[in-house]
């Protein structure tokens, strides 16, 4: 199909080398309207004018995506959490090539901006959609079992689950990121990022320069922050260095700084996260992600740990000792709690009921997305169907991945087809749901959608009672989720620099490959058996497999007030989408549902950064908007980035340490 004639990107500079302001506002009109604007002011890729795809670029990113899967790895083990990778590898994959090149005597031609890009996709997909899933789901297998799976069946279910989410992200690309124009603010930050590294013009390099300050400042926020991991890695290691304790006991921050007590609503004992965290990541994520998500998250989660939690503790302490009365928190001895292990039932299912209804409401446009194939055969015109992937590789693509799932699970888990299938199914509601979380706020709530899983398997007939298919089945949706929500976060970064979304899909499929390869040999060297795993007491592990022996027992084991925060939470979903659609006027007034949602799986001292950043974007503009619009995108994109940077530098040390004294 041919294409209509390029209009020239929206900002003066060489085309895929500056962000279009207009792409990162949103485009306004119809969705015909909205995409052909696009490809008439942003796309940089017709005619192959600039290499995307190419084996440099792969093989860069593969390899980056492989050193870092192996800090992700490390990093879930002792965190139970991890750092993105496009941004990383992004500066990295620039600072390796040039100085490949200066080595080589300029032999070596400068990689493209859009190579750059499609290297991050690759680098992404290989160091962060495959490391989740052996600390989470298999690890929890180990705790409960005793024993390893080989490593073909790690290396199939890896592969095999998060090939899914980057299949399954393809029908909700045109919706989330061409049509709704979701933030994504990690993949705005990325595309910042690259556009400073290959700045042109007077104002781009203001930009770049407000982006590199910004970039040091979370670069330093992250150093304080997270530079005792690396004192301990050492220490544990036998190989402690005391330069370095020196210089991180002057120059250091805590992760989180406790509320004094006045501030506690619950007097004796501490809630878990009640705390102010000093960084700056999440305060950028708050300024991209916009006033309304930001503050609507914040609200439910002042809402959770002022209001909800402290009933609920009280009317916990009332009925203590009654026989039967199952208590909404697990109190510590000191009275220590955690909110967020009741709150997340009520949480993620607002947030599931409010994906399915904004999908209800919305039929058309996201059809769309599955209707390219059928307009090209019919022959009417979709401008974008020679550069969005097409349905026929949806299809074939996932035929043969939702075999390879269900037969993996049925083998080796032996989890019945049928069951296997509807893990395969659900797998697409866990992807709608991480996608938006992550395009409206930049969090991934992949903890909380693991346990919506392990929750519905927990009632179906010939799943109950079985910890494997409850582990597994929550592995396979939360695993796929998670690679969705990472190539969406890619894509956003394609689409403000114009880049080609079929080539960035390839990227990041090839990407799967590495991170499997590297991932699993990993696995097996810093967990050789279920000892070595405790030792390392692993916080994702430790809570999948206590949900797992929870929901195994039946659902009458969950908080009688847990079930009622999950009928609440889908009345909430629901009804918000509805409002926002009756009374569009009254939007902008209205709670996001999914900013909502999320608070209620995230600590009060996450949501309290993010809100920071909301805060600063609603002030900033009345007091000096000129200067908003110049600096505000580079600032919050170089907190995020400068933050992300080092701390995954910091654990890819850290990970480095650990290998090394395990052998």
């Amino acid at each position: 199909m041919s294409e209509p004639a390029r209009k020239g990107p929206a900002t003066p500079g060489l085309a895929g080398e500056t962000v279009s302001p207009a792409a990162i506002e949103g485009f306004k009109g119809t969705p015909e309207e909205i995409e052909r604007r696009w490809l008439a002011e942003v796309y940089a890729g017709r005619g192959d004018s600039q290499k995307q795809l190419t084996l440099r670029a792969v093989l860069m990113g593969g390899l980056l995506g492989m050193l870092m899967s192996l800090s992700n790895l490390y990093t879930m083990l002792k965190l139970g959490g991890m750092f993105g990778v496009a941004i990383t590898a992004c500066v990295l994959s620039f600072v390796i090539w040039n100085g490949l090149r200066a080595l080589s005597g300029g032999r070596f031609s400068q990689m493209s901006i859009l190579e750059n890009n499609c290297m991050q996709s690759t680098a992404s997909a290989a160091g962060y959609s495959t490391g989740g899933t052996v600390t989470t789901a298999l690890g929890a297998l180990l705790l409960v079992q005793g024993v390893h799976q080989s490593w073909q069946v790690v290396a199939l279910f890896v592969f095999f689950t998060a090939a899914l989410g980057v299949f399954l992200a393809v029908p909700l690309k045109r919706q989330m990121i061409n049509v709704e124009q979701l933030k994504f603010p990690s993949g705005i930050a990325a595309a910042m990022t690259l556009q400073s590294l290959y700045s042109k013009g007077a104002e781009a390099l203001q930009k770049a320069y407000a982006l590199l300050l910004a970039l040091a400042a979370g670069g330093l926020a992250a150093w304080l922050r997270t530079s005792s991991a690396l004192v301990d890695a050492f220490r544990k290691s036998g190989h402690p260095q005391v330069w370095l304790e020196k210089v991180q006991g002057v120059f250091s921050l805590p992760e989180a700084l406790n509320f004094p007590r006045w501030l506690n609503p619950i007097g004796r004992g501490h809630m878990a996260g009640l705390s102010f965290e000093p960084g700056v990541l999440l305060v950028g994520a708050g300024m991209l992600a916009g006033t309304r998500v930001s503050l609507s998250m914040f609200a439910g989660s002042v809402l959770l740990y002022y209001v909800v939690a402290p009933q609920l503790l009280a009317m916990d302490l009332a009925h203590a000792g009654t026989a039967g009365y199952l208590p909404s928190f697990a109190l510590r001895d000191n009275g220590d709690f955690n909110p967020i292990r009741w709150a997340l039932w009520g949480g993620t299912s607002l947030m599931l009921f409010a994906s399915l209804m904004q999908v209800a409401l919305q039929w058309r446009t996201l059809a769309r997305a599955f209707g390219t194939f059928k307009r090209a055969r019919a022959g009417q015109t979709d401008p974008l169907a020679a550069i969005e992937v097409p349905l026929a590789w949806l299809v074939v693509g996932l035929a043969p991945i939702t075999i390879g799932t269900v037969a993996v699970q049925y083998i080796a888990f032996h989890i019945s087809i049928p069951l296997g299938l509807l893990s395969v199914a659900f797998s697409f509601l866990v992807s709608l749901v991480c996608c938006r979380a992550t395009g409206e706020t930049d969090n991934t709530p992949i903890g909380a959608m693991g346990k919506l899983t392990q929750l519905l398997f927990a009632v179906i007939p010939g799943a109950t009672g079985i910890a494997t298919s409850n582990l597994m089945a929550a592995g396979t949706t939360a695993a796929a989720g998670t690679a969705a929500a990472d190539l969406l976060t890619d894509l956003k970064s394609g689409y403000l620099l114009g880049a080609n979304p079929r080539k960035q899909f390839l990227a990041q499929f090839i990407g799967v490959f590495f991170g499997t390869v590297a991932v699993v040999p990993a696995w097996f060297a810093l967990v050789p058996n279920k000892q070595a795993l405790e030792a390392f007491n692993p916080p994702a592990t430790n809570m999948w497999k206590a949900v797992a022996d929870l929901l195994t027992q039946g659902i009458q084991m969950l908080p009688p007030t847990a079930r009622w925060a999950i009928v609440i939470g889908a009345i909430v979903g629901v009804t918000l989408p509805v409002a926002e659609k009756l009374f569009p006027k009254a939007k902008p007034y209205l709670p996001s549902a999914i900013g909502l949602g999320l608070s209620w799986v995230m600590v009060f001292q996450n949501t309290l950064s993010i809100a920071i950043g909301g805060l600063i974007v609603a002030v900033w503009p009345r007091l000096n908007k000129k200067s908003f619009d110049l600096y505000s995108i580079p600032i919050a994109s170089g907190f995020v980035a400068g933050e992300s940077l080092i701390a995954a530098l910091i654990a890819i040390a850290c990970a480095a340490v650990g290998l090394l004294a395990t052998h």
